[in-house]
């Protein structure tokens, strides 16, 4: 019977595959997992406002310094067991913001444009498999999305289906590449429209390119793999201090084999046939070189390592890169954190570092005297306060470039949070 029902299912795919509205397969096809849970469809509901001010160091349960609670949508509305990561989108045309929140078992779509009152408006389920992980961005009005799930490749999916919808959708990807099965994460250079894929079978787990000018047909053009697995990267065309590098298409880079062999590395991927390492640097007690962000001026890079607070027992850490000379960077300053929380992903907007602080929720920390080496911590809300321990609890990451000021938060016990700074 089960049989039966496979072939039915087979015969299914064949026949919508025929269709012009079919997602596309840029290189061989993998079928979607029949198993993969649905959202039930139904009417768009508007919930009733989710606004609770941080007052007496408390909004709610949740502890917080300078960021009111606007709303929270739960693991149990989106479908979902994990959250993961998250990425916004705002329609140029409309001005409306949504949030892309990665789940275990697929992403979630929310406007946001009333942020105490955000709209679930559907969901884009798994390319294959469940997964914890999942990492997103966004280009050209289109979401870019890989897993590491099994034979998952990356998913392209047009954002602008988001508009005008009245019930919650079971949404389809509009292209999908199968050059590589699980990667771990995703960077795009807006300006150059390419992605780079990491953490995936090519190039030794280092960057794939991929052209994604065209967002429906993302095409693989070559990759760097000379200096270890990569687990994180932010690629930009570089207008800092190096003279020798302005103008270029730059590569930092989180390199890990999950030994001793820690490290930044900084590729010039200018020419996506001969992409040419610049630097590698390491650092001492290093655990696991997870992910880092540079500033705007692009004068100092934020460094944080995943497993250093467990391993070694200091406070949250943050390393300091000065990033004059590429050639050879040099450790600037090392920030330790309020709580003994794992710190994992950090971004950087104006003069604060907003970082995913897992047990001990987001926290914003000033970095406007960052050439005194000094950084303090101006702002924070606390997703998960049971406990700040060592543990992979709580928030997994944040998006902080939403114009509104909101907030986004992923939390991975619990789901999405908006925040907003307290007036």
């Amino acid at each position: 019977m089960k049989n039966l029902a496979r072939l039915l299912f087979l015969i299914f795919l064949f026949l919508i595959g025929c269709s012009k509205n079919s997602p596309k397969d840029v290189n061989e096809s993998i079928l979607s997992d029949p198993t993969e849970p649905l959202v039930d469809q139904m009417p768009l509901t508007v919930p009733p406002s989710g606004l609770v001010p941080c007052d007496g160091g408390l909004a709610g349960n949740y502890p917080c310094l300078g960021y009111d609670l606007q709303s929270m949508v739960s693991l149990p509305l989106m479908g979902a067991s994990m959250g993961n990561d998250n990425w916004g989108w705002t329609d140029s045309e409309s001005g409306k913001e949504y949030v892309l929140m990665g789940l275990d078992n697929g992403t979630a779509f929310i406007d946001i444009s009333t942020p105490d009152q955000p709209v679930f408006l559907g969901k884009l389920n798994s390319a294959t498999t469940p997964s914890i992980w999942r990492d997103i961005k966004v280009f050209q009005d289109h979401a870019f999305i890989v897993s590491e799930a099994d034979g998952h490749g990356l998913q392209v999916f047009d954002l602008t289906s988001l508009r005008n919808l009245t019930e919650v959708q079971n949404f389809t990807a509009d292209a999908r590449l199968t050059a590589f099965g699980s990667a771990h994460n995703i960077a795009i250079d807006e300006a150059s429209g390419f992605a780079y894929v990491v953490g995936s079978s090519l190039y030794q787990g280092g960057p794939a390119f991929i052209d994604i000018n065209d967002p429906t047909n993302p095409t693989l053009v070559g990759g760097f793999g000379d200096e270890s697995y990569t687990h994180d990267a932010q690629i930009l065309i570089y207008e800092g201090p190096d003279t020798e590098y302005q103008g270029k298409e730059i590569l930092f880079g989180s390199n890990s084999d999950g030994g001793e062999n820690n490290q930044i590395i900084i590729v010039d991927v200018t020419d996506k046939t001969s992409p040419k390492l610049i630097s590698s640097s390491t650092y001492s007690n290093g655990g696991y070189t997870h992910q880092g962000w540079i500033d705007e001026d692009h004068k100092y890079f934020y460094l944080g390592d995943e497993l250093d607070e467990s391993q070694y027992g200091n406070y949250s850490r943050t390393l300091v890169f000065d990033m004059e000379d590429l050639d050879n960077p040099i450790l600037h300053h090392t920030y330790l954190g309020t709580t003994a929380a794992i710190d994992h992903n950090g971004y950087i907007k104006g003069n604060s570092f907003f970082l995913a602080n897992y047990t001990a929720g987001f926290r914003e920390i000033g970095i406007q005297n960052i050439g005194s080496k000094e950084m303090e911590e101006v702002g924070f809300f606390d997703t998960f306060p049971e406990h700040d321990n060592t543990s992979f609890d709580g928030v997994w990451n944040v998006y902080p470039y939403f114009e509104s000021g909101v907030i986004v938060i992923s939390d991975s016990n619990s789901g999405l949070f908006l925040v907003k700074a307290s007036q």
